[in-house]
Order: C-alpha cells, then sequence, then structure tokens
C-alpha cells in the first residue's frame, strides 16, 4: 500500500497523465479518484495559468496599438484563438441610430454578416447589448430564448453559425460594443470560457476607449496646429489687407492681393453687377453675385464663392472667387475680412466721390451765375484734381429729366474731356472740353437714348459771360426740343433749324447756313455746278421737277439728276415738310450774304 501511494506521488510530482495514475492504483479505489482529481485539479490550474497569461499578452499587445482598426482585428483575432471557436466578431454602440453594427470579424466568409447590423433586444447580441449581460448558446437557430428576425437569421445561416457566445463591453459603466465567439457546429460553452471571453472583453472595452481618445486628442492637435497655422495666415492678410488701405490702395489692390493669397482668380463687382475689379484668370464663367446673402459670410453657389461687401446695412457690391474646390475655414474668413475690407474702400470711394460732385455742382453754380472771376475759377479748378489746366473753351451740354444715370453712362473719351459736372436749376449741365459741340452731341445721342433724357448741346464758349450765355441757349433749346416732341434725344440749335434759331441768343449766319447747306455749296465749288440755282427753283416752282425744269429751261430729266445729286448730300429727308423750311431759309440767307 505504501508503495502504491509512493509511486502515486512520484507520478503527480512528474506530471503524468491520468491513465498512468489510474494503472498504479487498481488496487485502491479510493487513492485512484483522489489522484485523479488532484491530476484535474492541477490541469485546470495549468489552464487558468495559460489563460492568465494569454490575456497578459493580449493587454501588452492592446496596450502597444494606436490605430483603432487594428485594435479591433487584434481583439477578434486573440478571442477565437483563445476561446477555440470557428469565427469571432465584434459589433459597436451606434448611439445616434440606437443599434449595434459589425465593426471586425475573424474567420468570416460572409459578406452580408459582416454587414449586419443588430437592433437593440434583437437576436443573441440584440439582447447583449440591452442588458449587458453575457447569453450563450450551443444551438442559436434553435434556441427559442432569442428574439429572431429574418435580416439576423439569415445572416447567421448565410455565415453557417450554430454555437454562439456574446458578452459586452463596458467601460464605467458606459456600454462600447459586444464581443463574440461562435462555432459552425452544436458545441456547448463553459462558464469558464465565458468568463475568459469577458476578460478579453473588459481589456477590449477599455483599449477601445483609450485608442479613442488617443485618436481624439491627436486631431485635436491638429486641429489646433492647423488653426494657429491658419491665425498666422489670416494675420498676414490683415496685415496685407491694412497696408493697402493706408497706403490709398483701390479696389484692384484687395483682388490682386486676395487671388495672391488664396491662389485663386477675384472678381469684384457692384451693387448692379458692373465689374470694378478681377484678378487671377483672364478667362472665367458669369460670377452669380447676385446670390451672395447679405450677411457678408461667405457661400458656395456652383463652382464660385460669393460674398456681399455691406457697409452700413448697404450692399455695395460683392466678392467672388474660384479655381478652388474646398476653402478651409482660416481661408474662409479671409475672404470674408477681404470683403470688409473691399466694403470700406467702396465706401471712401463714394463718399470721396459725393465731396468731389459737390464741390464741382459749388464751382459750376458760381460759373453758369456768372459770379466767379476766371483768375480764381483757375486755381479752384486745379484743386478739383479733374485736369491740370482750366480749358479754354467748352461745350454747354444740358440734360433735362430722370438724369441720375446719365453719368455712369458716359463714354470713356467724354469722361476724359468732362470738366465739370453738376445739377443746376434742376437740369444735369456738363462742360465738356473742345470747340465741337455736334461731336459733342453725337456722343451724347446714346446716353439719350438709353436713359431717356433730353440734351441740348451749345458753343464752344469761353470763361466768363459766354459761357453763361452758351448754358441759357443750351436751356432755351431744351424746351425747345420737349415742344417739339423731340424728348429722349441729343441736339444742337443746328439740328433744329429755324427752331434752333429762335432759341438763340445771337446767331451766327454762315454757321447756320453751312450746317444746313454746306455738302451743297461745297460741290458746286468743287465742280462748277450751280445746284443751289437749281434748289431755288425747284422751290420757287412749288417742288416741281417740270416747272424748275422750264424756269431753268433744261430737261426734267436733267433737273430729276440734279435732285438725286442733292439727296445724295443732304440725305434722303431733305423734302419732308420741317427739313424743307430749314433748307428754304438757308437758301434766303445765303441769297442774302451774297447781296
Amino acid at each position: 500500500m505504501i508503495a502504491e501511494m509512493e509511486e502515486l506521488l512520484r507520478l503527480l510530482a512528474e506530471d503524468a497523465p491520468g491513465n498512468e495514475l489510474s494503472r498504479a492504483a487498481r488496487s485502491d479505489p479510493v487513492a485512484r479518484e483522489l489522484a485523479l482529481r488532484i491530476r484535474a485539479g492541477m490541469d485546470a490550474s495549468k489552464k487558468r495559468e495559460a489563460e492568465l497569461s494569454a490575456l497578459v499578452d493580449v493587454a501588452r499587445e492592446l496596450a502597444s496599438a494606436r490605430d483603432p482598426g487594428g485594435v479591433l482585428d487584434t481583439i477578434v483575432h486573440r478571442a477565437r484563438t483563445l476561446i477555440g471557436t470557428d469565427v469571432a466578431y465584434l459589433t459597436l454602440y451606434d448611439a445616434a441610430q440606437g443599434d449595434t453594427f459589425m465593426r471586425a470579424t475573424d474567420g468570416s466568409v460572409s459578406a452580408a454578416f459582416q454587414q449586419l447590423r443588430l437592433p437593440l433586444g434583437a437576436g443573441l447580441g440584440g439582447l447583449v447589448a440591452e442588458t449587458h449581460k453575457p447569453y450563450w448558446t450551443a444551438d442559436y437557430p434553435g434556441d427559442r430564448r432569442f428574439r429572431h428576425t429574418s435580416p439576423i437569421d439569415s445572416a447567421v445561416g448565410e455565415e453557417g453559425l450554430v454555437a454562439i457566445c456574446g458578452t459586452p463591453l463596458i467601460v464605467d459603466g458606459a456600454f462600447v460594443g459586444v464581443l463574440f465567439a461562435s462555432n459552425r457546429t452544436r458545441r456547448p460553452f463553459s462558464r469558464e470560457e465565458v468568463s475568459l471571453l469577458g476578460s478579453l472583453a473588459a481589456l477590449a472595452a477599455v483599449t477601445i476607449v483609450q485608442v479613442r481618445a488617443a485618436a481624439e486628442t491627436a486631431a485635436a492637435l491638429d486641429q489646433l496646429s492647423e488653426a494657429h497655422a491658419g491665425v498666422e495666415h489670416a494675420a498676414a492678410a490683415h496685415d496685407r489687407f491694412a497696408e493697402i488701405v493706408l497706403s490709398g490702395g483701390d479696389v484692384d489692390a484687395i483682388a490682386a492681393a486676395l487671388a495672391e493669397l488664396l491662389g485663386v482668380w477675384v472678381v469684384l463687382v457692384d451693387a448692379t453687377g458692373n465689374e470694378l475689379a478681377a484678378a487671377g484668370e483672364a478667362d472665367h464663367p458669369p460670377v452669380p453675385w447676385a446670390q451672395s446673402p447679405e450677411s457678408g459670410r461667405l457661400t458656395r453657389i456652383g463652382d464660385c464663392w460669393v460674398v456681399a461687401a455691406t457697409a452700413k446695412g448697404e450692399r455695395l457690391g460683392a466678392l467672388v472667387i474660384g479655381g478652388v474646390g474646398e476653402l478651409s475655414g482660416a481661408d474662409q474668413r479671409i475672404v470674408e475680412r477681404a470683403a470688409v475690407v473691399t466694403a470700406l474702400v467702396l465706401l471712401f470711394r463714394r463718399q470721396a466721390a459725393e465731396q468731389s460732385r459737390r464741390a464741382q455742382a459749388d464751382v459750376l453754380a458760381d460759373v453758369l451765375s456768372g459770379t466767379t472771376d476766371p483768375r480764381a475759377l483757375a486755381d479752384r479748378f486745379r484743386l478739383l484734381g479733374r485736369q491740370k489746366e482750366l480749358p479754354k473753351q467748352v461745350v454747354v451740354a444740358v440734360c433735362r429729366g430722370d438724369h441720375s444715370g446719365v453719368l455712369a453712362r458716359l463714354s470713356a473719351p467724354l469722361q476724359d474731356k468732362l470738366a465739370l459736372a453738376g445739377p443746376y436749376a434742376g437740369d444735369l449741365v456738363l462742360l465738356v472740353a473742345g470747340s465741337d459741340a455736334p461731336k459733342v452731341s453725337r456722343e451724347l445721342a446714346e446716353v439719350a437714348r438709353r436713359t431717356g433724357v433730353t440734351i441740348a448741346a451749345t458753343g464752344p464758349a469761353s470763361w466768363g459771360q459766354a459761357l453763361v450765355e452758351a448754358h441759357q441757349q443750351a436751356a432755351r433749346l431744351v424746351t425747345t426740343m420737349l415742344r417739339l416732341g423731340r424728348s429722349g434725344q441729343s441736339a444742337t440749335p443746328d439740328d433744329l433749324g429755324v427752331a434752333g434759331l429762335v432759341g438763340a441768343g445771337e446767331v451766327d449766319i454762315q454757321a447756320h447756313i453751312d450746317h444746313v447747306l454746306g455738302a451743297v455749296v461745297s460741290y458746286d465749288t468743287q465742280r462748277g455746278t450751280d445746284l443751289i440755282g437749281t434748289l431755288e427753283a425747284y422751290f420757287s416752282a412749288g417742288q416741281s421737277p417740270t416747272r424748275a425744269a422750264t424756269a431753268l429751261h433744261i430737261h426734267p430729266n436733267t433737273v430729276q439728276q440734279r435732285l438725286d445729286r442733292i439727296t445724295a448730300l443732304l440725305g434722303d429727308n431733305w423734302q419732308l415738310p420741317e427739313r424743307a423750311l430749314d433748307v428754304q431759309v438757308a437758301l434766303r440767307l445765303l441769297k442774302a450774304l451774297r447781296g
């Protein structure tokens, strides 16, 4: 007996297998049972030690992980290895939708299973997520403890899973997800296996939260770094814009600076859509300036970014940029700052223009009233900064009607020759440097047509009383034009013929004759013809070519040929009543001058 006991103790010390222990104690059932129990305890202890060692290894591996996706893959791989199942997988909780979704798998082959979502309370995993307690089953398809749903059963069936064990991932009372180990054949899960999976889940939950926190911290640091860089960039832009304003730069400089800072094209338009400045690419699509909100916030419209330039609650224009897909928050603030600076510059420009217009109006009023000394006028004129010297002669143009849009529609050449402009006695008066009133009138004709104002041009006149009288004549001429139904047109006194002479304070008869008959007189002089005589005979005969031919002793066809030549020189409408009267008066004046 003692020998058998010594043999059993030796075998136990040498970690002999159970069958050897049974053979050594065949004669003593009690000793054999006791030896086998000791052996089972030793095996369980070793298994537990191995599991603990594995958990330590897992903890070490998870502690070194930094990528959230890599952590989850490690967790499911270790769960499958430790529990010894066919498949392991992990779902994460989606607080927004109130369910869990498949996030990582190991051993899975079904695409539908890998995309599965589990509502709370549905299936084994949904029950774990709802109760925060572990559940396991040797035969999930036949286990009626769980609420089966078609999507879950279909995905589980496609994966071929039968035995499933799930345990919650919880950190400080907060539910994170569920860790599963499953088999494709029936198998029971021991409490030790459930406990082991729970320990792994606890490690996994802590690691997931820590990695998430580390990732969020890194993202926050990146954002902080980007924000710091953005602040420096914005500060440089602010300094650039401030330098432009302080140095007296205009909106062109702002557009160019913005284009350079952001590498974009820039277009600035005024409140009505007229382009004021552009920089960057020469060709750009039509700009959606009218769609920018009044708030002054940058808005994405199609492929462009648009922001309104407002001041004192008034929209002065809009900045439109393009050639860039997305703008960072810092860059968006730079554009909005540029819009503010642009609004200030536009406001300064308008205030300066208003002051200039008021100053011009004061000088103009003194000029037209004849109260300004010409010597003092030259000094005041130079202070206006329009031209370096006072022009010797000007053409006077009086615009009557709604003249608010006249100045904006003047052509560039006419703008360059504009000496003074402003309101006077309810009209808009323009003083244009030069001596060619008909040319000025022709240039103003399109402005009259587009605005509906009536414009009379007289002169040229020198400064002083002559200019006062030229203005008075233009004012009378405008009144005559309106009475004759010629509103929305531009004309000189000669354009109105006899009616123009009536409104004149002093008549230059030769100039009037030249205006009406100059082309015919020149033709006769150059070719030795007498078209003037034919005209006199034609009107004396009551505009009858036959009677005129009799009076001239020539064939009627010859008279008609001469009349055709006169039409080529005077225009098609010279025989109409109004023009015919002007021609007859000019003929009488010409005859009087020739004696």
